[in-house]
Parts: C-alpha cells; sequence; structure tokens
C-alpha cells in the first residue's frame, strides 16, 4: 500500500492505504469487493489517455478522481453503483477510485464537501 498526495485548491490531500495496480488488476478495480475493507485504488498509465471506465458490479458508491502527471485534478465525481459508462473529458495519466467508507471520508469531505 502506498499514499498518493493530490494538489487541490492550493492544498494537499494525502490519501493512505492506496493500492497501485497491475495491469491485470486494472480489469477489476473495484468490482466485488466490500465497502469497509476496501483500500484506494491507483490505476496509472504510461502515456495520457482518456480510458472510460463503469461501476458493474460496484455494490457501493465511489470517488473517481482523474489526475494529471503531477497530481492535479483534472475532474472527479461521485460515481453510483452499476453506472455502464463514466469518462474524464480531458486526457488524464492517472485515476484513483476511493470507496465512500468510513476510511476515506474526511478526505472525500474536503474533496467534495457533502456527498
Amino acid at each position: 500500500m502506498m499514499q498518493v498526495i493530490i494538489k487541490y485548491k492550493s492544498k494537499r490531500v494525502e490519501i493512505n492505504n492506496v493500492k497501485k495496480l497491475s495491469e491485470f488488476e486494472k480489469g477489476t478495480g473495484l468490482m466485488f469487493h466490500h465497502l469497509e475493507k476496501c483500500p484506494a485504488m491507483l490505476f496509472e498509465f504510461k502515456k495520457p489517455t482518456k480510458m472510460r471506465i463503469h461501476s458493474l458490479f460496484v455494490f457501493f458508491k465511489f470517488a473517481a478522481i482523474w489526475l494529471d502527471d503531477k497530481n492535479r485534478i483534472i475532474s472527479k465525481e461521485i460515481v453510483k453503483p452499476f453506472r455502464l459508462s463514466v469518462s474524464c473529458k480531458k486526457p488524464f495519466s492517472k485515476l484513483i477510485e476511493i470507496p465512500l467508507n468510513k476510511e476515506y471520508g474526511k478526505r472525500i469531505k474536503i474533496l467534495f464537501g457533502k456527498y
């Protein structure tokens, strides 16, 4: 597990307990995980992409945060379960999926306000 520091509105938001995904794990992300036991997941890409994600078989809401190569937020969204397609309009280098659970609640409030 690792820590990711996101730059947001001239603040540094530290996300702890982040799992960096292998190429194989990128295909599943948060699917089939339990809300309270699930870590945040980091998808890193070798070059900027506009890849779409989905929330099929994810049984809880999560925050999707698209980042550039300097960990600045390009876009962010609270994703509901079983959405067929979620995307960022601009190319991104990293994506963090953060479950909306007790462990990450304070960070989510900083980034999204009420959710």
